[in-house]
């Protein structure tokens, strides 16, 4: 079993998002730790770019203070190695195809695999052409995770038939961002998956309230929640994880609720 399958063997799992380096690869190391002691069952880890296509607002201007604050792929690589050491379950990082390019793929992903990184979500790599980095991931224990956004049924089956890792099924078209309500045909999406692979299925993109974790665990495997959290990052700055704990505490709760 790979390491981020056993994320969801004890039943649904609670995925958080975090942008490294916001407000500093410190509070990030310390936040990470804090989510895990939580109940997360795997993390999110945002390398920052500075132009986020697939990101809205919240997950933006966190990616600028990053950025502003000295945050580098390789600072972030050796924060990674630290958290290594003081947390088991599965990391990935959520990035763009810019920064791992130039990084060169070889180089990017032996350092993934000596930080102990499990998986990387790409979300401007189309499906047409992710061998370019499938292949080096791969070498290096690195599995590339798929997005499937609400779309055909036939593209949906093909790009779940490759998937490694778990499957990011996206609740809405747009970009992240906290919503007040999600009206995708989410059940007929995961069944149009389960028709070809048993990977995990994780739902994310505007999930941000207790109930709706409940519900979209109903659907899928897991939940994935970024802005909600980089938005207390926002509001508390270095001070976040008492506040970060009690809403990890509280989605990993409703997410339990939807395995009864």
């Amino acid at each position: 079993m790979s390491k981020i399958r056993e994320a969801f063997q004890n039943g649904k799992a609670f995925i958080p998002f975090i942008t490294a380096g916001d407000p500093t690869l410190e509070d990030t190391e310390r936040f990470i730790v804090t989510m895990a002691d939580c109940g997360a069952d795997l993390i999110e880890i945002g390398i920052p770019f500075s132009d986020p296509i697939a990101e809205g607002i919240v997950i933006q201007e966190a990616d600028i203070r990053a950025l502003a604050s000295g945050t580098t792929a390789d600072k972030v690589f050796d924060m990674v190695s630290r958290v290594r050491k003081k947390v088991s379950i599965p990391l990935v990082f959520m990035t763009y195809l810019n920064p791992v390019y130039h990084y060169g793929y070889e180089k990017f992903f032996t350092r993934c695999e000596e930080a102990g990184i499990s998986g990387i979500i790409i979300p401007d790599l189309p499906y047409e052409e992710k061998a370019e980095a499938d292949g080096p991931a791969a070498a290096h224990g690195v599995e590339l995770i798929s997005m499937i956004a609400p779309t055909s049924e036939d593209r949906i089956r093909m790009i779940a038939k490759e998937a490694g890792g778990f499957i990011y099924v996206v609740s809405s078209m747009g970009v992240t961002g906290m919503r007040s309500d999600i009206t995708t045909d989410l059940p007929s999406m995961v069944r149009a998956i389960r028709e070809v692979t048993t990977i995990p299925c994780a739902i994310g993109f505007g999930i941000n309230t207790p109930d709706q974790a409940e519900k979209m665990a109903g659907i899928a495997d897991g939940v994935i929640v970024g802005s909600a959290i980089v938005k207390i990052i926002e509001r508390k700055g270095s001070g976040a994880a008492p506040e970060i704990a009690e809403y990890v505490r509280k989605m990993k709760d409703a997410v339990l609720r939807a395995a009864k």
